[in-house]
């Protein structure tokens, strides 16, 4: 029965104390509860008045044994030395699960658009004309509010469209004729002249659908404002 009462109080200890020793020094207070318990236990093994003194001796030294082989953390950074692979970390700076600074955060640079081109499709001008109709008027009204807005800083190109229908030579003419009734309108209603930098026709030379059908030749009737900033 002695060698029973020797065996199990050593085998408690050891226990606490690798248990302890895996712990960081800051844990010492679980080590002296833990160690307290052991003790107690151990000392009601021996004789009930001894369960005080042993939970205050095993709880002691369970505290100590953390506090001198727990597993420390020189520069404060929440990672325990062990695992550390950046010791040194100046104190206040975060760091990753190896105890390494996080890296800085990634700023998207915003890029400001340079070069935009506004198409308007629904400019239909009376037949044959580039006269334009209160429908083409109202619809301009809405580019002129914002071209008003990117004006003076703005640079403004315009171009005329036309579908097929018709010679090549006349359809120039038309697409011309058609960019500078655009461009006067805006002008009248408070868009800068000089924001208009360039205004030419291209014809039915730049086609974006297909001529065979009334919707395609729709589409490239059409007149396009580019904006360089």
């Amino acid at each position: 029965m002695s060698i029973v009462r020797t065996a199990i109080p050593l085998v408690l200890l050891t226990s606490v104390l690798t248990g302890c020793a895996g712990l960081q020094k800051t844990d010492w207070p679980k080590c002296a509860l833990a160690g307290g318990v052991g003790g107690a236990a151990l000392g009601a093994i021996e004789s009930s008045s001894w369960a005080g003194w042993g939970a205050l001796l095993g709880g002691g030294l369970a505290a100590g044994y953390c506090w001198s082989h727990g597993d420390g953390d020189e520069d404060g950074d929440g990672v325990p030395d062990s695992r550390d692979k950046c010791p040194g970390t100046p104190r206040g700076v975060q760091v990753d699960a190896n105890g390494c600074p996080l890296p800085p955060p990634v700023v998207e640079e915003v890029m400001v658009q340079k070069e935009e081109v506004i198409v308007i499709r629904d400019v239909r001008f009376e037949f044959n004309s580039a006269r334009l109709t209160g429908a083409d008027k109202e619809r301009l009204n809405t580019v002129a509010t914002r071209l008003k807005k990117e004006a003076p800083s703005a640079r403004l190109s315009v171009t005329g469209h036309t579908d097929s229908v018709g010679s090549d030579r006349y359809n120039q003419k038309l697409s011309e004729r058609r960019a500078h009734s655009v461009v006067h309108y805006l002008v009248e209603s408070g868009v800068p002249r000089a924001s208009f930098v360039s205004v030419v026709g291209a014809g039915e030379s730049q086609p974006v659908a297909d001529n065979a059908t009334a919707e395609g030749r729709a589409m490239n009737r059409r007149t396009e404002i580019k904006i360089q900033r």
